[in-house]
């Protein structure tokens, strides 16, 4: 679930020139980088269908929604890459992918606790956080920009892979595998609420820090 306050996945390169673009010429809209944002987003019904339609069988549409949930994963990381190295930053990237990000990490944990697998506690926390730091992004939009946070990266890694070790069969049948996925759960939880914490301070600290300066 990356957030563009803490872990961008959508940069701009220090050196258009490296991109083989000029620093005036736009980016285009469709590049592979917001293909590949598209098509995260495209997965994610069938992530809801496969794994509605395993109906806690834990056979083959379980699996095909773990293989769904682990590429959709990495075309976050994949567009990011390409995102990085040809210059490909565009307004509707930096909106469409968060988005993608929240839908498929939100799809995974609420259907996780619908099913019975996950606390909806951790939900309810993982989804407040994502929801009220998305919120407060825009409430102190015009004050500036907060710098990513340090933990941003952890907090997304944790969360993927604490999702797809619950959505493994083995998570259900296996019991060290179903331990672990628990520890690295609660572990995503602790970072994230860390960092929705850390992010709410430096906000604050923002709005401070223009209104001594005289913007409002």
């Amino acid at each position: 679930m990356t957030d563009p306050l803490d872990s961008p996945s959508d940069p701009i390169p220090s050196d258009p020139a490296s991109s083989g673009r000029g620093p005036a010429e736009p980016v285009p809209t469709l590049n592979i980088a917001n293909v590949l944002t598209i098509l995260r987003i495209v997965m994610v019904p069938f992530f809801v269908w496969f794994l509605l339609a395993d109906q806690q069988q834990y056979g083959l549409w379980r699996w095909l929604a773990v293989v769904v949930f682990a590429a959709a994963v990495y075309t976050d990381k994949l567009d990011g890459d390409l995102a990085r190295s040809r210059g490909l930053v565009t307004n509707f990237g930096k909106i469409a992918d968060p988005i993608a990000d929240k839908l498929l990490m939100g799809a995974g944990l609420v259907l996780l606790s619908w099913l019975g697998e996950l606390p909806w506690w951790v939900t309810v926390v993982i989804l407040v956080r994502e929801l009220g730091i998305t919120v407060l992004r825009f409430a102190v939009i015009k004050y500036g920009v907060i710098a990513a946070s340090p933990g941003g990266k952890l907090k997304t890694v944790l969360q993927s892979a604490a999702i797809f070790l619950y959505l493994l069969p083995w998570s259900q049948t296996v019991p060290w595998v179903g331990t672990v996925a628990l520890v690295v759960m609660l572990a995503a939880v602790a970072v994230t609420v860390y960092t929705g914490v850390d992010y709410v301070l430096a906000a604050l600290r923002l709005r401070a820090s223009a209104r001594r300066s005289g913007r409002t």
